[in-house]
């Protein structure tokens, strides 16, 4: 399995670049890691119980920290933090990310929700 040579926050940006020993880059931005998280929050605890995640347009990036030698973990400053992002699934969310978020976007439009935060409430 790649093995990342290089991983960059742009904390401005809102994105993560990933470089692998196998040559991939990958440019995944904040909001695409919010909503694909590995976490048991998203992904439930068993095949068909993944969670869709709305309103994360404008999710940041607050850290990034290594999670021994084979993931990291992201903290998203809409406080989600308890995903693991192993090697393998950060290539494999690079690789996969035009038919994921086509997807994503597909089943946000079928519920009627969007990628826009919630208004803030006053007061």
């Amino acid at each position: 399995m790649p093995t990342p040579t290089e991983i960059r926050l742009k904390r401005a940006e809102r994105v993560l670049d990933v470089s692998f020993d196998d040559g991939a880059r990958f440019s995944l931005p904040a909001e695409y890691l919010r909503v694909e998280s590995p976490s048991a929050e998203v992904q439930g605890h068993g095949p068909g119980q993944k969670v869709l995640v709305a309103g994360r347009r404008e999710v940041g990036i607050m850290r990034v920290e290594p999670v021994g030698h084979y993931a990291i973990r992201i903290a998203f400053d809409d406080l989600h933090d308890s995903g693991i992002y192993s090697w393998a699934y950060l290539h494999q969310l690079g690789r996969e990310y035009a038919e994921r978020w086509a997807a994503y976007e597909q089943e946000l439009a079928a519920k009627g929700l969007s990628r826009e935060p919630p208004p803030r409430r006053r007061g």
